[in-house]
């Protein structure tokens, strides 16, 4: 195999004071320069990055980031330098803390029937986006479907987010993880809960599959992990990452009970738990009793209709009948009635945080 390397072309208007800049300040090493009598190029390496500084490269200032676990300890704790050719050099963290922006809390009702777009997103995925707001970048709900199944060209990756749930909706998903043992089958409603910055690698999907997925925050980084294998060795059910546990909640087993209003049943998918309270999800279904009018204080409250039928009321706003595929947000302490549920109505409930009051308002 022939050799090949890859450099970036800085333009510089002073290489003998760039030589100095590069190396002492940047800490690059300098691995390349001609011509020997009146150098105009030189060539360095550091930090995984290869640069190629030419005097007579024509253009703008370059701009440079370079990002370090410790940045007060790198340029004398500079955050912005300009070099003496005039490349332009941004230092920042490299792994910066996660942001998680304020709610903007508003009333929101996403029919499937209104026809919102598809579009090819990570792996060929196709995304159907779920909460246009993003409720001011606090989070991303998108209904993701794969139409015709098979292996699926994903790699190793993670995301550094907040929460994020893996719900089946239709079809099946084999998913690989980090310390939770030989690939696992996703059947349709079962999820995953997927600590932040767990590997996974999604391998296969049936035809038509699809799921609903949610984020938090809205815009999150995914980063592919190019040196681990996966599976792991190791079987570690108990492992946290950043508080959180690895769910995999089985529809076929669970249990059901009282859901928090009246004329409703659930199961709980023990993400509650398990993420320590950071967000709950409960799959509803219509019980005995009448559906009454009720408030809640959740900073996030989603639904998304997966089987029949439903009325949802709000105060000041007009009657809306849910179907198949339609998502809402119930913003805190907006007066609404989930009326005239049908015989097989189901609803996925995800709640930030996971425990919240409900009040009923007569």
């Amino acid at each position: 195999m022939p050799e090949i390397r890859a450099e970036i072309v800085l333009p510089t208007s002073s290489l003998r004071k760039d030589l100095a800049f590069f190396t002492n300040v940047l800490g690059m090493r300098l691995d390349m320069i001609y011509p020997a009598d009146n150098p105009a190029v030189a060539v360095f390496s550091g930090h995984g990055l290869r640069v190629r500084l030419d005097a007579g490269a024509g253009g703008g200032p370059a701009f440079l980031t370079i990002r370090t676990d410790d940045p007060d300890a790198f340029a004398d704790g500079a955050r912005e330098l300009v070099s003496p050719g005039g490349t332009k050099v941004a230092v920042d963290a490299l792994n910066p803390p996660l942001v998680l922006p304020p709610t903007e809390h508003t009333f929101v009702v996403r029919r499937l029937a209104d026809q919102a777009p598809w579009v090819i997103g990570r792996a060929g995925m196709q995304y159907r986006d779920l909460i246009p707001s993003r409720l001011g970048g606090s989070i991303i709900a998108s209904h993701i479907r794969i139409p015709d199944g098979g292996p699926v060209p994903d790699m190793v990756h993670f995301h550094k987010v907040g929460f994020q749930l893996i719900f089946c909706y239709r079809g099946w998903v084999d998913v690989v993880y980090e310390d939770q043992g030989p690939p696992i089958r996703l059947t349709a409603g079962d999820c995953f809960i997927q600590p932040p910055e767990i590997r996974h690698r999604v391998l296969e999907a049936s035809d038509g599959i699809e799921v609903i997925e949610i984020g938090v925050p809205a815009e999150h980084v995914t980063e592919i992990d190019h040196g681990m294998e996966l599976p792991t060795p190791h079987l570690r059910p108990d492992r946290e990452w950043q508080g959180q546990r690895f769910v995999h909640n089985v529809a076929a087993r669970a249990e059901w009970g009282p859901f928090r209003l009246p004329g409703y049943v659930c199961r709980d998918t023990t993400i509650n738990t398990n993420t320590k309270g950071v967000a709950g999800v409960q799959v509803v279904r219509k019980g005995q009793g009448e559906p009454v009018w009720a408030v809640h204080d959740a900073d996030i409250l989603f639904g998304f209709v997966m089987e029949g039928a439903v009325t949802l009321e709000g105060e000041g706003r007009d009657p809306v009948r849910l179907t198949p595929g339609d998502a809402f947000v119930i913003p805190p302490g907006m007066r609404t009635r989930w009326s005239g549920p049908g015989d097989d109505m189901e609803i996925l409930e995800v709640s930030l945080p996971g425990d919240f009051a409900t009040q009923f308002a007569g």
